[in-house]
């Protein structure tokens, strides 16, 4: 442990650029970014309330059509989604030219493909490349294996492609972390708040974020929530326009009447940690220890930083803990059609701070749980979209694919992938995209580690 122990000021963690950074990105963009999602529900309510925005409305309809995620107040209809998203996506929105959801095929449409890549796309890349720095700072030649173990072998893969606001929530509340260690408190505030503006359950991120910041002082709080004021005056006033109070959130106004009766036991559908949950959460057929276990090389590895970052590998942790509780206690622990337990994402980047240390002091089995996780996380990059199950959970449909074939479950439900519109089937597009997160994984790997904190 530091001087100061776990109540020090906060301390800028050690920041490097791993070598093979840019190709490395190039690789995992291939790899995450390449799938062409059908359009979702989500998709729907977040686009069409950017669609609204542009004519100065806030009401959704007759846009939402038969989409299911939706609420209504006073006789309109809403988006039952954080507006946050939909503001980021304007832009976007309006260099393609966006349709009407009618207009989307259900193959899945390049306009709202493009508009997923300009925004959770790049906040997956730029989140990708400050995991891989800050790794390689705590571990030097080890930052391109974080950086490629992160975005290939956790959730925010198969999410780099969708229109959820997970990945660039947890990109600006990741970032808010990084700018208080560098006496940034009042541009922290900022992201922190914006990151709620995007997914309200970032605001426990950002709790955790303000007794982070006070370790250096009320001076540092009081910059820390001025910051966060602007973003959280505008969510308030979207609020109060839409239903009728800053303090009603659209969750409370659901028209889907499964989704409202999970949301109204709890704390907006999170309660008590049930069995289920628990389950699903970690040894479902997507499950984080099935799909993604090397996140738990990712927590031992927060142990040695906090040898020397006490305070950051505390609030890491907590960070973890808190999603991972609230997972286990909601009642829909995958939020429907998803490649797993979509809500942890936010606490991944955190998580992912032991993973250059952890490399670095147990290489081998390090890489070998990298290699399993970027194997399964591939795979439902590859397929989720499809709302395709896995009976006897994702590996066994892996196992199914080397005995069938192009006759396996896996096979027969592949998304298309932007190579399709090159000449290549599905089939052959994701030989493609594997072999490439194979390489990103070997390029990544291939530098010699160092003993870690």
């Amino acid at each position: 442990m530091g001087p100061g122990g776990l109540l020090a000021p906060p301390s800028r963690l050690p920041w490097r650029r791993p070598s093979h950074e840019l190709l490395l990105l190039v690789l995992v963009a291939l790899v995450a970014l390449s799938p062409v999602n059908h359009a979702s529900d989500p998709d729907a309510s977040r686009l069409c309330l950017s669609r609204a925005l542009v004519h100065g409305r806030l009401t959704i309809s007759p846009c939402i059509g038969d989409s299911v995620d939706w609420s209504h107040h006073d006789g309109r209809i809403y988006s039952d989604k954080a507006p946050g998203m939909s503001v980021l996506s304007i832009p976007f929105v309006l260099a393609v030219r966006l349709r009407a959801p009618d207009r989307w095929v259900s193959s899945g449409d390049l306009r709202v493909w493009a508009v997923h890549v300009l925004t959770t796309g790049i906040a997956f890349l730029l989140l990708a490349a400050a995991v891989g720095r800050v790794a390689e700072g705590l571990a030097p030649g080890c930052g391109g294996f974080a950086l490629v173990a992160f975005a290939l072998g956790t959730l925010a893969g198969p999410l780099a492609e969708s229109g959820f606001g997970h990945v660039p929530s947890a990109a600006l509340a990741f970032g808010a972390f990084l700018l208080i260690g560098r006496g940034r408190p009042a541009l922290a505030g900022c992201a922190a708040g914006l990151a709620i503006a995007v997914e309200y359950p970032t605001a426990a991120v950002a709790v955790i974020l303000m007794l982070y910041a006070a370790l250096a002082g009320r001076r540092v709080v009081v910059r820390y929530l001025a910051g966060m004021l602007p973003a959280l005056v505008l969510l308030g006033g979207y609020d109060w326009a839409a239903f009728g109070s800053p303090f009603h959130l659209s969750y409370e106004y659901l028209g889907n009447p499964a989704a409202a009766e999970g949301q109204s036991s709890g704390l907006l559908g999170v309660g008590l940690p049930v069995w289920h949950a628990v389950d699903q959460v970690f040894i479902g057929d997507r499950g984080l220890l099935l799909a993604s276990p090397i996140l738990l090389a990712a927590a031992a590895g927060l142990v040695l930083v906090g040898r020397r970052h006490g305070p950051e590998a505390l609030v890491c942790g907590l960070v973890a803990a808190v999603f991972i509780a609230a997972n286990c206690s909601y009642y829909l622990p995958y939020g429907g059609t998803s490649p797993g337990p979509r809500f942890l994402t936010p606490m991944l980047p955190f998580l992912a701070v032991g993973l250059g240390p952890a490399f670095a002091r147990w290489r081998l089995p390090t890489t070998a749980l990298a290699v399993v996780s970027v194997a399964a996380t591939t795979a439902l990059t590859l397929t989720w979209a499809s709302a395709m199950p896995y009976p006897g959970t994702v590996w066994r449909q892996i196992m199914a694919v080397i005995s069938q074939g192009r006759g396996s479950r896996i096979a027969r439900e592949l998304t298309n992938n932007l190579l399709t519109w090159a000449g290549p089937g599905r089939s052959l597009a994701a030989e493609l995209v594997a072999l490439t997160a194979a390489a990103a994984l070997v390029v990544s790997a291939a530098g010699r580690g160092t003993r870690g904190p």
